[in-house]
């Protein structure tokens, strides 16, 4: 089995896209089209911006979206996964490679879901951090023990969850996890505790921007976040993308299902290698490779 994963926000660095869309015709128009629906110019932000102007989740999420699904939707017979998956925003990038979901409308959601993410964000002051080397069971034990909000948010690897909530049940999380065994305990320059309770009012308002879109079913199955299981039925592909943003990102749990289900191959489409390293040392036998 060839599978074909899509990163997610952090991925991002200035230039990115830039030489796809200097040199593909089909990459321009798809570029161009993306800058009419946003009404701003992205490409500018994503080849010559600041690092600063790319970590605004208005246009991070989007960024990370276009340069993955251009580079995929550009590929041609190259293209031809028996599974995708995508990292929280990259889910929205494999459904749209996936043909579940066509350019704008998936375009279109990714924007919908970065300013109801960002407005989450500013209404309650919050954040994320990341603990390594402690096992999941220990490390939702002590987040269940803090008094204020406190999830895991994502789960990695085996032995890298990222833990998400309001600053002080984090700071207070990441004491106790250091005293309980983890390696280490790193906060998170991140804009609030995505995939945590604390989405719920952007998870309410993109529910609506969901039910409305047109989604068909895809190619391939796409193991989804909330349940790493592949789905290929519109209408549950749709309920779990609404659960996503208050949901774990359950990746090491994906990982060892595309295993079980026989995968040999995983190309990462998109910026950063991220989720190459993730398949790299979890599963060694593996081939990983990436596209940029």
């Amino acid at each position: 089995m060839k599978a074909f994963v899509f990163p997610g926000q952090g991925a991002q660095f200035v230039g990115m896209g830039k030489e796809l869309y200097e040199n593909n015709p089909k990459a321009h128009e798809l570029f161009e089209k993306a800058n009419e629906v946003l009404g701003f110019r992205i490409t500018d932000l994503m080849f010559n911006g600041t690092e600063d102007d790319l970590k605004q989740t208005k246009v991070t999420q989007p960024a990370v979206f276009l340069h993955s699904v251009i580079l995929a939707l550009t590929m041609g017979d190259e293209f031809r996964p028996d599974a995708v998956a995508g990292h929280s925003l990259g889910e929205f990038s494999a459904l749209v490679a996936a043909g579940a979901l066509s350019f704008e409308e998936g375009l279109k959601l990714v924007e919908a879901r970065a300013l109801a993410m960002q407005k989450a964000c500013e209404a309650t002051p919050s954040t994320m951090a990341a603990i390594i080397g402690l096992d999941d069971a220990k490390i939702e034990e002590v987040c269940a023990a803090i008094d204020d909000v406190c999830v895991a948010a994502n789960y990695n690897c085996p032995g890298q969850v990222v833990i998400s909530g309001t600053f002080a049940a984090i700071e207070a999380a990441c004491e106790k996890l250091k005293e309980a065994g983890a390696r280490r305990a790193l906060p998170l320059k991140v804009g609030g505790a995505f995939h945590s309770p604390l989405m719920e009012p952007a998870r309410a308002e993109l529910a609506k921007a969901i039910d409305e879109a047109r989604f068909s079913a895809p190619i391939c199955p796409i193991y989804q976040d909330v349940d790493a299981k592949p789905h290929t039925d519109p209408e549950e592909i749709k309920q779990n993308l609404v659960k996503q943003l208050t949901a774990p990102v359950r990746w090491s749990q994906i990982m060892a299902a595309m295993v079980a289900d026989g995968l040999t191959e995983v190309v990462e489409v998109g910026p950063g290698k991220v989720l190459q390293g993730l398949f790299g040392r979890t599963y060694r036998d593996l081939q990983v490779t990436g596209i940029q």
